[in-house]
């Protein structure tokens, strides 16, 4: 369950999936100049902490997709900031995609929250930070921000 909460972060109110993303951003920050290898295995090894206890612990609450499981979204969120290099701009403008794209789940987002498990825990929110990724390179490669 702590997993799963990131330790208690996702009981915080009005909006745990928004303090779950802000929880990680120290973690882009800190672990992004090290480079993607490094980087990489940050958000799989959160993806498969994700896998292996997000579907229980909402079990366990009593809610296929319970708001205080928020490891989903800071794996989501981790991967926005993948291709992003860490300044506040590209920090900030990645956390309001990712957020944006949760929130809303257009399709195929809402679609992929229905697969059993885990799986229908944390993909949507991983396809949401794929996307929110790239629409923020795009958008900061577009405005001549380059990569960050």
């Amino acid at each position: 369950m702590a997993l799963a909460t990131l330790g208690g972060v996702g009981r915080l109110p009005l909006a745990p999936g928004t303090w779950g993303s802000l929880a990680v951003l120290p973690l882009w920050w800190l672990l992004r100049p090290r480079g993607l290898v490094v980087y990489s295995l940050l958000v799989l090894g959160l993806t498969l902490a994700g896998l292996m206890s997000a579907g229980s612990a909402a079990e366990a609450l009593g809610r296929r997709d319970h708001p205080a499981v928020v490891i989903d979204e800071a794996a989501g969120q981790l991967l926005a900031l993948a291709w992003l290099a860490p300044s506040w701009p590209a920090g900030l403008l990645g956390f309001l995609l990712f957020r944006l794209l949760d929130i809303l789940k257009p399709w195929p987002l809402k679609a992929l929250e229905h697969l059993p498990g885990s799986f229908g825990v944390m993909a949507d929110d991983l396809a949401a930070g794929a996307l929110a990724g790239l629409a923020a390179w795009l958008l900061l490669w577009l405005g001549g921000y380059g990569n960050g």
